[in-house]
């Protein structure tokens, strides 16, 4: 009897189904079958699932009609399992790595649970930053294992079916199916949540939930929608038959009829019927109403008050008027709360403050590239200038204790971009911020364009499907004073990529001054600190993100490359930062570095690099050690994503192809050799032309003191510059 049975109905989403099966078959936990349920044998889906079982002893695919819907399917996977446990995912999602073995060790330490709800993300169509909607329910959950009484907004009907993990003879004990029609997940979350006696959390992603372009199906106007009704109907006459505690039953219909009520509130979903709908949902709250119930507060208490006394009319001029008030929000900047809205707008009716700059990085990610670079600089060389980084609310640790911060969204947040009289980015501020006459705005970029960027994606349909407006992006590029390059290349393609009427200061960027300022005894210590043993070579492998992917692929084997290079080779290897997987962690000779606060000391830690089409190559190159690229998939990633010039034509170093080039390579010494020292001369004196070591300085000095340009620190030679020295002495050009 296998652990888990994961069941993955496919149908309508064939073109993603081959990534939801990779996903659960690739991981490290094993011990599972995989039932992918298809509409019928010869259909595109089953052909899917054919060549993984063919591929896969543990891949058994099963039918179900389309007629059945995505009920029928489940059912019909459930019946074929034979797991301790039933998971569900829907066949364009994606099972995250690790996430079988966090969820057996999990089991582990509660023993057998009824059911296990676990986080998962919801991951915009065009691969935007995920939310996590389950963060403030599952946190408010015991530690280990508990009864549903003791949590009663823990009932299942909030979270999808894919995020939890059910018994298996739980569920066939008492009978469970889904129920069909439409809204199936809220029908099983409450049926199974009313059964169960004991449940835990596990406060852990564990599911990547791809949201399609277009949208919901549930949120699609048609006739379906009165099935919600049935579904709420079906939970709460089988919670008046178990009768639950009270607080429990409360919650239930709270969280049932918040769901109807935001239904009620959208006429549009219902192209004819509204009335009727909201007749008997009146029907329905007073017949299941908990005795004593409370209406909640606010308008959704209003709500309430009109749906239990029936007042269609009433409701439905409350609807006008909260529809009429959003309206006029729309016409204030756009924090997401209305109340944070017009506070927005009564800071922006203050002065600037002249001595406020505020920071941030990777779209608030921490204390980071040239916004860290330059906030260190600026409280060395203009102290009177109070600074402010902004974070995310989960990255307040990757902020130093000295440094002020706020997260983002936060009333303090608004207030200090109302404010500022500088602001400085390495990305862009939100949507919803006003440039006001007499703030700065400096954006620092973060990387040397090889890859097409900002407007130039239009005509590579990859890119441009995730890019969202352009006309958007270049009002964000309006709010542009300044835009940093470190050499000629940059300053051509971002005036080509983001035009506007900005001025472009060609002084290095600020993230590259520690390649120039660091000691030997830095370089010692940051590779004591990632771990690398002394005396070893040390591996940067830095594969940029490929567009045409949902996620992190390595493209090489690590391990064989460790075992082929030589003994002395270990792999510092770092991920895009798009994939940010956690702690650093070593395994052998790989050390993961993803995580790492610093691309700037892992770069210092390395004695050579690997990369393939990342701009980590350019800042690399200004220490001068070895660069090798790694073209296993240039055409495809030319093709897909664009490039501004011939990489192969023009490397940094010698250009592998293969697995076996590329440990041939490091092995016979050919990186470091005569040709590779050639070829990085030529790239540096072309891509680190303004990066020397004081590029912060320029741009403290002419921004926030605003000091003349002629009056700036020139840029030093390149022949005059020494980079920092690396740990295994190599031969420089």
């Amino acid at each position: 009897m296998p652990r888990f049975s994961i069941i993955v109905p496919s149908h309508g989403v064939a073109g993603r189904l081959s990534q939801a099966l990779d996903s659960v078959l690739a991981q490290s936990f094993d011990d599972l079958e995989l039932i992918p349920v298809c509409d019928a044998p010869g259909s595109p889906a089953a052909d899917v699932a054919g060549e993984h079982a063919e591929r896969d002893p543990r891949v058994t695919p099963v039918h179900s009609p389309p007629s059945a819907g995505l009920s029928g399917a489940r059912n019909a996977g459930m019946r074929a399992a034979s797991g301790t446990y039933l998971l569900f995912l829907d066949g364009d999602d994606l099972l995250l790595p690790g996430a079988l073995a966090a969820l057996d060790a999990r089991l582990g330490k509660t023993g057998d649970v009824d059911v296990l709800y676990f986080e998962h993300e919801r991951a915009p169509w065009w691969e935007g930053a995920p939310s996590k909607p389950a963060t403030a329910l599952l946190a408010a959950a015991p530690g280990g294992a508990f009864a549903p009484a003791d949590a009663p907004r823990i009932t299942g009907v909030p979270l999808p079916a894919w995020s939890a993990a059910y018994r298996r003879s739980f569920v066939t004990e008492h009978r469970l199916a889904f129920p069909d029609g439409h809204f199936t997940d809220l029908g099983w979350g409450g049926l199974t949540a009313l059964a169960a006696d004991r449940v835990a959390v596990l406060r852990q992603v564990l599911v990547r939930h791809r949201l399609r372009r277009q949208g919901s199906r549930l949120n699609l106007p048609g006739e379906h929608q009165r099935e919600l009704l049935d579904q709420v109907d079906l939970v709460l006459t089988r919670a008046a038959e178990q009768g639950p505690a009270a607080e429990r039953a409360r919650a239930l219909f709270d969280q049932l009829f918040a769901t109807v009520l935001k239904t009620a509130s959208r006429p549009e979903r219902l192209p004819s019927g509204h009335r009727a709908f909201f007749r008997r949902a009146h029907r329905l709250y007073r017949r299941h109403r908990p005795a004593g119930y409370r209406v909640p507060a606010g308008s959704l208490g209003v709500q309430h008050r009109l749906l239990a006394a029936g007042a269609y009319t009433a409701f439905c001029a409350l609807r006008t008027a909260n529809r009429s008030a959003a309206r006029a929000a729309e016409r204030v900047p756009r924090p997401r709360r209305l109340r944070t809205r017009l506070h927005y707008r009564a800071q922006l009716r203050r002065p600037i403050d002249p001595r406020l700059a505020v920071y941030c990085a990777y779209w608030g990610r921490g204390y980071a590239c040239s916004p860290a670079a330059i906030h260190a600089k600026a409280r060395e060389l203009a102290p009177h200038i109070r600074s402010v980084f902004l974070v995310e609310a989960g990255q307040k640790h990757a902020v130093p204790p000295d440094v002020d911060h706020v997260v983002i969204g936060s009333r303090r947040y608004w207030e200090v971009l109302a404010r500022a009289k500088y602001l400085v980015n390495n990305a862009n501020f939100a949507e919803g911020v006003v440039k006001r006459p007499g703030s700065v705005h400096v954006q620092t970029q973060h990387g040397t364009p090889l890859k097409t960027m900002g407007v130039d994606q239009s005509t590579y349909p990859v890119v441009a499907a995730q890019s969202g407006s352009f006309a958007k992006l270049l009002g964000r590029v309006d709010r542009w004073d300044f835009n940093l390059s470190s050499n000629r290349h940059s300053t051509q393609m971002w005036e080509r990529a983001f035009p506007g009427s900005y001025e472009a200061l060609e002084y290095g960027y600020p993230r590259n001054d520690v390649y120039y300022t660091a000691t030997a005894q830095d370089v010692a210590r940051v590779r004591r600190e990632l771990g690398v043993p002394e005396g070893r070579t040390a591996v940067l492998y830095a594969p940029t993100h490929r567009d045409h992917h949902t996620g992190f692929e390595p493209g090489l084997d690590l391990e064989a490359f460790c075992a082929a290079a030589g003994e002395d080779v270990v792999v510092l290897l770092r991920a895009h930062y798009f994939y940010d997987r956690g702690r650093a962690a070593a395994d052998g000779r790989i050390i993961d570095v993803t995580a790492h606060r610093s691309s700037e000391d892992v770069c210092l830690a390395a004695d050579a690099l690997i990369t393939d089409y990342s701009s980590i190559m350019f800042d690399y190159a200004n220490l001068d050690r070895p660069i090798v690229v790694y073209a296993d998939d240039w055409e495809v990633y030319r093709e897909t994503r664009g490039v501004y010039f011939d990489l192969m034509a023009e490397p940094p170093g010698p250009v592998a192809r293969t697995p076996e080039e590329l440990a041939r390579v490091f092995r016979d010494g050919t990186y470091a050799g005569p040709e590779a020292r050639a070829l990085r001369a030529a790239f540096r004196e072309r891509f680190c032309q303004f990066d020397d070591g004081r590029a912060a300085e320029r741009v403290v000095r002419r921004v926030l003191l605003g000091e003349p340009p002629e009056a700036l620190p020139p840029v030093l030679p390149l022949a005059e510059r020494v980079p920092a020295p690396a740990a295994v002495t190599l031969a420089r050009s």
